[in-house]
């Protein structure tokens, strides 16, 4: 059996290890968790997966130990691990901007890293998932975190370095959907339409035009003069869309996201 541990059974540990016991990987993996939270801990129980009585005891019992608490709680766990923490340890961090260096750091100085941004679709098991490792993880342990990845969605391997520019269009931007979707179900309700059927025609549009971006074979650009008639309702919004420096919203939001990546992680 491996030993796979979870520091953190909140929502996102949760998610995982839902995705770890619904895998093909679920007969070979022996899951435990901690977490402060006694309420966390008893669902954990509850869903069959070992609780311990804290962080060290994750890492003394697990080879792969994924972080999945706050940032600002991070410091405080890597005092309570530092010394069980081994070169054939292998560090999963769901953390945005920290480093493999910073792990290292407080640990052993050859520490095997993987860095993992997920995304909340995770919970319904249709995340996707940037991975990336540093050179002291082999093949072999990287396949399997992203086998456990590919349970719960999919995922796509990037480099090391592009980890905090990923955040804006994997890790975030579910939340920058949610509020482009707000906005139009918002007009919606103001020209009369109730607000039940605006929400899912909008969000069955947003499944479907993820699929059509997925699955088509056709580009973006290809995708959008498919819905656009000439002189018609797609284009006059598209307009007013470009007009209002939609473009640039976009550019800014993804810049802010990654600025701020870059300032945690330090």
């Amino acid at each position: 059996m491996i030993n796979v541990g979870f520091i953190g059974a909140g929502n996102m540990g949760t998610a995982i290890m839902k995705g770890i016991k619904g895998s093909s990987k679920a007969g070979e993996i022996a899951l435990y968790a901690f977490d402060k939270s006694e309420e966390a801990l008893e669902r954990a129980k509850a869903s069959g997966i070992t609780t311990v009585g804290n962080a060290a005891d994750v890492v003394k019992e697990c080879k792969y130990v994924f972080f999945a608490i706050k940032p600002q709680q991070l410091d405080e766990v890597l005092d309570d691990v530092a010394n069980a923490v081994t070169e054939d340890t292998v560090i999963v961090s769901i953390l945005a901007g920290v480093s493999d260096d910073y792990y290292a750091k407080r640990t052993v100085r050859n520490a095997k890293v993987v860095l993992v941004m997920p995304n909340t679709p995770l919970l319904l098991g249709e995340g996707a998932t940037a991975l990336s490792r540093n050179d002291h993880v082999t093949d072999e342990e990287f396949s399997l975190v992203c086998d456990i990845f590919g349970s719960t969605g999919i995922y796509s391997v990037i480099p090391k370095d592009k980890m905090k520019e990923i955040i804006a269009i994997n890790g975030s931007s579910p939340a920058f959907i949610y509020l482009y979707a707000q906005y139009f179900i918002e007009y919606a309700e103001s020209v009369g339409i109730n607000k039940a059927a605006a929400t899912e025609l909008f969000a069955k549009s947003l499944t479907g035009s993820a699929k059509m971006i997925t699955d088509s074979g056709r580009t973006i650009d290809e995708l959008i003069t498919m819905v656009s008639s000439k002189g018609g309702t797609t284009i006059a919004g598209l307009e007013k869309l470009r007009e209002n420096g939609l473009k640039k919203a976009v550019d800014e939001c993804c810049k802010a996201c990654t600025n701020r990546a870059y300032e945690l992680s330090k």
